[in-house]
């Protein structure tokens, strides 16, 4: 995958939640804007991938506790100049929650949620913005979860349950998602 075909998935991927198209139509013109649109040294802001990852009953999700922002979130990261988007966040997802990549699978190469988000400054990093693109996975939830030293803790929360952990609005767009496709 490069930028090209990153601008297909967004120009064919729709949403029901107006503030998810907006975000769409912002990450549109800011990848169409920039060639380097990947890499992490992209100020004011880059292409970053995350995943969805949600157990085969589809009824819980995988978040970890983030160490630097010290947030639950979502498996996932930069891009690092890597245009492959789903390589990006099969690779972030097996780096944070410690799984084997063998033992990740893609539910769809399409676009699961989309999401236009500032990083506020800290000691590693000036305030940007980040073109998060996400794609929807699964993991085996009986499977051992190391994570790794980028998170104080990974588990399997239950979807009633994600907004105590973090009630970002595209978290509670993400469990939306997930009970209106599996239920």
């Amino acid at each position: 995958m490069h930028r090209q075909q990153l601008l297909q998935l967004l120009t064919h991927y729709r949403t029901p939640y107006m503030e998810e198209a907006a975000m769409v139509d912002r990450t549109r013109r800011f990848i169409a804007q920039h060639l380097n649109c990947f890499d992490r040294e992209l100020l004011p802001g880059h292409v970053s991938g995350s995943s969805w990852v949600i157990n085969p009953a589809r009824d819980h999700v995988l978040m970890m506790h983030h160490r630097k922002l010290d947030l639950w979130l979502q498996p996932g990261g930069h891009a690092d100049g890597d245009p492959d988007m789903l390589r990006v966040v099969l690779k972030e997802t097996a780096e944070e929650s410690g799984v084997d990549i063998e033992h990740i699978k893609l539910l769809s190469e399409n676009v699961f949620d989309v999401d236009v988000h500032t990083v506020h400054e800290s000691s590693h990093d000036p305030r940007h913005v980040h073109f998060d693109i996400r794609f929807l996975v699964e993991i085996d939830d009986r499977l051992s979860l190391p994570g790794n030293v980028e998170s104080h803790e990974v588990r399997w929360v239950h979807l009633d349950q994600v907004c105590r952990f973090n009630n970002a609005l595209s978290l509670r767009r993400m469990v939306l998602k997930t009970r209106r496709m599996f239920s």
